[in-house]
């Protein structure tokens, strides 16, 4: 494997059937295999949890040609409207349907970005079919519900034991493949950590597999170098950024990011504006404990910490 190749995409499962997921999950995705045919599907959960490897997975086994476009990196309307018009209004090279894979797609303005792409929905249907994905439902019009086929991935608790134990099977594969060695309880407890973003997970041991081994000095440094890509954020005012960094750890407890945030800021702000910016991080705290929605929340103190703090 080259070695500035990305693990998640070189052991990205070509198969449904080798997807790490439920059985019932991965019984639709079969069936339209089998089908030889992908209908518009709508697939809704959190990060890293399969949506868009099961979408190439299908594409692959059948045979059909698919582009990839993420919300959150191509989110401009006229560059979404060029490019795929350019590519659905081509025939496919291999004389098959097209499939648009829409990634990321609740990052998309649902203004102006999601409306122009139910147009192309309907423009299209005749050649291509699409599939979105999305970290939450809610963000994604409903006329685009209402065109498509809506999968959650929900994982019960009671099947938790038994996807972690695949996820630790697959792992120690890829380590075993990279000739780096581990310790399995660490490993575990990494899968644990990031359950059940196995990309995440993935993403962790590959940057920390330079050193030829995995043990448990990586549980301490993962937290920090996750904090210190906050840290960078909002030291660059970067909005986007901020708000990928919170949905990417939707799994933390709040009240863990809220003191993490305590100890390190005096680190990164200047003196005179660091008070201020405790007693907003002590507010937020306690609001959590009524917040309907914890990422909200976080979101909003972050932003008042970006936008307040004096940065050293």
């Amino acid at each position: 494997m080259p070695d500035n190749l990305l693990w998640v995409e070189a052991y990205r499962p070509q198969k449904v059937s080798d997807c790490i997921l439920p059985d019932h999950l991965k019984e639709p995705f079969q069936a339209y295999v089998e089908k030889g045919d992908i209908p518009n599907l709508l697939l809704s959960g959190g990060p890293g949890v399969g949506k868009t490897t099961i979408a190439k997975a299908m594409c692959k086994e059948i045979g059909l040609d698919y582009l990839i476009v993420n919300g959150s990196q191509e989110s401009g309307i006229d560059l979404l409207r060029t490019k795929l018009e350019n590519y659905c209004s081509s025939v496919s090279l291999l004389g098959t349907r097209k499939v648009v894979i829409i990634d990321e797609a609740d990052y998309l303005n649902p203004q102006s970005t999601q409306p122009a792409l139910r147009g192309f929905i309907e423009r299209f249907t005749d050649n291509c079919s699409f599939i979105f994905t999305c970290n939450y439902l809610h963000r994604i019009i409903d006329p685009i519900h209402s065109r498509t086929s809506v999968i959650e991935f929900k994982i019960d608790k009671k099947q938790a034991p038994q996807i972690a134990a695949q996820m630790l099977e697959r792992v120690k594969y890829v380590l075993d493949d990279n000739n780096v060695t581990y310790n399995e309880k660490v490993l575990v407890e990494l899968i644990m950590r990031y359950y059940p973003d196995f990309r995440r997970t993935l993403n962790e041991l590959q940057r920390y597999s330079a050193t030829g081994g995995i043990d448990s000095g990586i549980l301490g440094q993962l937290g920090d170098a996750n904090f210190q890509a906050l840290m960078m954020a909002l030291k660059e005012k970067n909005f986007t950024k901020v708000r990928k960094w919170v949905n990417d750890t939707s799994h933390t407890d709040p009240r863990n990011i809220y003191r993490q945030l305590y100890d390190n800021l005096h680190e990164h702000l200047t003196p005179n504006t660091l008070p201020p910016v405790i007693l907003l991080l002590a507010d937020y705290q306690y609001k959590s404990a009524f917040a309907a929605d914890q990422q909200i929340n976080l979101t909003a103190c972050l932003i008042e910490i970006m936008v307040e703090g004096e940065w050293q």
